[in-house]
């Protein structure tokens, strides 16, 4: 068997892996969010997608493959239906925005129609692959896919992790452990370990709790998929919810997430959260999150469009802004930790409003990653999806642990002997 990288190779973004043997299955298909939007080197024949996970850099480029190909894609249903979505609101944007699409409703629905749906624990057969997903502690749906020939001389197991998360969050278990052979491992945080999320969930409601006392808002921008189901659950568990408006696309996620309550933990918690949150349903409504204290979750996370830009320029002096993902370079979100400012309609446009971020990553950290492939096993790590310095980091330092590490270059091959 042989690994080539058409993305996501020392950088976060556009994961594309393809696991070549007799026939071909590529791992995720995805963009790079930057400055400019990046998609994978080719799309080279294939037999088959296997979807990690909705977010953008996994899926956001899966449609584009149904211009050339007619295949099985393989995914859970909570990743078919997140990943519709987001599909979609891309498509959207970059009609709004004159740009020319790589594809369009027509792929978006021939992917729906050769989409296979694989529960956790249920085994695939593509040819002589077996493939099959576990619980990756990353969002709804999220899966690390393990893939073998069981009948095969020599046969590997080949775990690729996609995003996971070891810990547990409020919706979702650790990551399961599954040992193998060979472990396609991202390295996003590789050179880092993220503080204690009960401090950090303790910090973040007593701040909100301060602004909703002296008659603020907190604007919590949050990812769409993922991060807003989990800032609704920590809110309903410490009494916030009933001062807590939901707007944007993490309404319509939100939804898709409770129509598949099995792949999340604590599915009452959420359910209890959404029934005591006002969900905002048009944008005149905008207005009355403002009237008195409140929360306002709402897309999008790095403060590149959606409803957050209509409610940022109109807070009060009271208020304050709970930035709760990582902010990449360029955008909206990082130049305001930064600067203090933002771009609005093309001019820089100065916040008052104080900004926090507190750090509710759904990512394994440096320690997670080190125990991940302690208990997997592997005889060999391919440290994918992390800067360059993260991933080449990670590989190193498993090399030290006895591993055999390496850290792929964009189109590089790796042959599995």
């Amino acid at each position: 068997m042989q690994l080539r990288f058409l993305g996501g190779a020392q950088e976060v973004g556009r994961s594309a892996i393809m696991l070549k043997d007799d026939r071909t299955l590529m791992m995720d298909f995805g963009i790079k969010l930057d400055h400019k939007i990046e998609y994978p080197s080719s799309i080279p024949k294939m037999d088959a997608l296997i979807i990690s996970h909705a977010h953008l850099d996994h899926s956001g480029y899966s449609a584009a493959v149904y211009n050339e190909f007619s295949i099985p894609t393989f995914g859970t249903l909570p990743t078919m239906d997140l990943s519709t979505l987001l599909l979609e609101d891309a498509l959207n944007i970059a009609k709004k925005q004159h740009n020319k699409p790589h594809f369009h409703k027509r792929q978006i629905r021939a992917m729906l129609s050769r989409y296979i749906s694989l529960d956790y624990h249920t085994q695939a057969h593509l040819g002589g692959f077996d493939i099959e997903f576990f619980d990756a502690g990353h969002i709804s749906g999220s899966a690390l896919t393990l893939i073998e020939k069981p009948h095969a001389k020599g046969n590997k197991r080949v775990l690729y992790t996609g995003d996971f998360k070891l810990s547990e969050q409020t919706l979702h278990a650790g990551a399961e452990v599954v040992e193998s052979d060979v472990l396609v491992m991202e390295s996003t945080y590789a050179m880092k370990e993220h503080p204690g999320r009960d401090q950090t969930i303790k910090k973040m409601v007593h701040d909100i709790k301060e602004v909703l006392d002296n008659g603020g808002n907190a604007l919590l921008p949050v990812f769409a998929v993922g991060r807003a189901q989990e800032v609704l659950a920590i809110l309903y568990e410490n009494g916030l919810t009933p001062s807590t408006y939901i707007d944007g696309m993490a309404r319509k996620a939100t939804t898709i997430v409770m129509n598949h309550p099995k792949f999340i933990r604590n599915k009452d918690v959420l359910a209890s959260a959404i029934s005591e949150t006002t969900w905002i349903d048009e944008r005149g409504a905008r207005k009355d999150a403002l009237q008195g204290p409140s929360v306002i979750v709402t897309t999008a996370g790095m403060l590149n469009g959606g409803p957050v830009l209509d409610y940022i320029t109109k807070l009060n002096k009271n208020s304050r802004i709970l930035l709760t993902g990582y902010q990449v370079e360029g955008t909206n979100g990082r130049t305001l930790m930064d600067h203090g400012y933002i771009t609005l309609n093309e001019q820089k446009t100065k916040i008052t409003s104080p900004v926090t971020f507190y750090d509710l990553s759904a990512h394994a950290d440096k320690k997670d990653l080190h125990e991940y492939a302690k208990k997997s096993s592997p005889n060999t790590v391919v440290c994918v999806h992390g800067s360059q310095d993260n991933a080449k980091a990670l590989a190193d330092s498993l090399s030290e642990e006895g591993f055999t590490a390496v850290a792929p270059k964009l189109g590089d091959t790796i042959n599995i002997d």
